[in-house]
């Protein structure tokens, strides 16, 4: 099995636009590596939110894609083009069971001339059954400084 891995800059969008509120907008520079093993693409980083340091691993395809999370918030957030999927988030009061239904989904990326690529999914996150907001995730990664 082969596994192959380089340090990449990170550029990470998010928006939020929740059912009943005022859209919220993120983005952030991180430094991360980008895998590939077994023909699989992932990439990892870590934040720091409220004094916590999260450990976030991004599994990137075009069909499926899974962000897991670890440390200061815990959670795994899976993504399928063509149906729901379940995921949870740990809270202090125990694990909430949540879906996703993803609207977009998609992942490009290059190796011959240095590492680059652009991973981005939309998606409803659905809560005891009611969507909670409108979420967008941009990944643009590449190595060195571009």
């Amino acid at each position: 099995m082969n596994t192959f891995e380089k340090s990449v800059k990170i550029k990470l969008n998010s928006t939020i636009q929740p059912i009943d509120g005022e859209p919220e907008n993120y983005e952030m520079w991180l430094n991360g590596s980008y895998i590939n093993k077994a023909g699989k693409t992932y990439l990892r980083y870590e934040e720091v939110l409220d004094d916590k340091s999260i450990q976030t691993t991004v599994k990137m395809d075009n069909l499926q894609a899974l962000i897991l999370r670890s440390g200061g918030v815990k959670m795994r957030l899976p993504f399928n083009s063509e149906k729901q999927e379940s995921g949870h988030y740990d809270t202090q009061f125990g694990t909430l069971p949540i879906l996703t239904e993803t609207h977009q989904l998609t992942h490009d990326h290059e190796e011959e001339h240095g590492i680059n690529g652009n991973f981005k999914v939309q998606y409803d996150l659905i809560i005891s059954g009611q969507s909670v907001g409108k979420y967008t995730l941009e990944i643009h990664y590449s190595e060195g400084q571009k």
